[in-house]
């Protein structure tokens, strides 16, 4: 009988975590593979977290503080040595086989990270994400929300897979580098996407790799910042410089409608907040972008199609007007696209 396949898995825990258990019991259920199981403790506040671990036979680390998901999970994963790597939310609930699954897809040595079939606990009839488009101004949502699951049956290429819950070879992740640590959390699946199309490797949403996901927008009340602050991060190092030079017009005036947004949304502090960031770190901006760039093998304009020029209404909250600015600006896309 064939060896089953190694899968580390790693989760991350913070704050009061109620489905914690839960979702650790679902891994440790997977059929088909052969877990090991991470847990890295980043600051939970329930009183059992040593219990859940031992009593389930989880590995469990607790850093001196809280790292974040980028270096939670850099730090989970080097614990591992298993074939592939997988990330998994304390919040989402895996099928049986939805690790197996995932694993076949990222068998492929063409494709670089395979991404789940990830639905609403609430109503798991419905999709919290079928993989994330990118805007060709660096913003990425939970692609396919609120659709009926029935219509994301079929396999396909997407910008980027959600980092609810993802599976990768191993020899992948240590090629890509892991997350960017200072990314501290959001926008790093994105990240780690975007340097996998980059490098040649595609990144495929997985249909019947089901996992319930209890998704809530935002338990972090950092979260616009550490959002918008990733996303010009992201831009500054991931884009290639014609693809910047070509963007810079419709990048400085959407700073400027986001910063209006901000202020009236309430969370202007923190859009300022993430600009004076980036201009302290310029240092690091030009090691990161050098590094990025450097490492690609596969140009700007032979990865054009995976970039989008409109928001989704259901995943952003558009403000009046918006419809015209992205007419405007699918219109501009179409313009400077030919000479990405």
């Amino acid at each position: 009988m064939a060896e089953r396949p190694v899968v580390d898995v790693v989760m991350l825990a913070f704050g009061d975590e109620p489905y914690l258990a839960d979702a650790i019991d679902a891994v440790l259920a997977s059929v088909g593979v052969d877990v090991r199981f991470v847990l890295v403790d980043n600051g939970c506040t329930r009183d059992d977290v040593d219990e859940l671990s031992a009593d389930r036979g989880v590995s469990l680390l607790r850093p001196a503080r809280n790292l974040g998901f980028t270096g939670g999970v850099n730090l989970g994963a080097r614990e591992g040595a298993g074939e592939y790597l997988a990330l998994v939310n304390s919040d989402a609930i895996v099928a049986p086989d939805a690790l197996a699954t995932l694993v076949a897809v990222a068998a492929d040595p063409t494709v670089g990270i395979a991404s789940a079939d990830v639905r609403l606990a609430d109503d798991p009839s419905t999709m919290n994400t079928a993989g994330n488009p990118l805007h060709v101004l660096g913003l990425s949502w939970a692609g396919g929300l609120g659709d009926p699951a029935s219509q994301h049956r079929a396999a396909r290429d997407v910008a980027s897979a959600t980092g609810a819950t993802l599976v990768l070879r191993r020899a992948v992740w240590d090629a890509l580098g892991g997350f960017p640590e200072d990314f501290f959390a959001y926008q790093e699946d994105l990240d780690l996407s975007w340097r996998a199309w980059q490098r040649g490797w595609r990144v495929r949403y997985v249909p019947g790799a089901v996992v319930v996901h209890h998704y809530a927008f935002s338990r972090n009340p950092r979260k616009m910042y550490l959002l918008e602050r990733n996303r010009l991060l992201f831009v500054l190092t991931s884009y290639g410089t014609r693809t910047l030079l070509l963007l810079a017009p419709a990048l400085v005036g959407f700073e400027l409608a986001m910063a209006l947004v901000a202020g009236l949304q309430g969370w202007g502090r923190q859009k300022v907040a993430g600009w004076v960031w980036v201009l302290r770190h310029l240092g690091w901006v030009r090691s990161r972008r050098s590094a990025v760039q450097a490492a690609r093998t596969v140009p700007d304009r032979d990865l054009v199609g995976l970039w989008v020029a409109r928001f989704s209404p259901v995943a952003l909250a558009l403000p009046a007007g918006a419809e015209v600015l992205q007419v405007i600006l699918a219109g501009y896309w179409r313009l400077v696209r030919r000479f990405v």
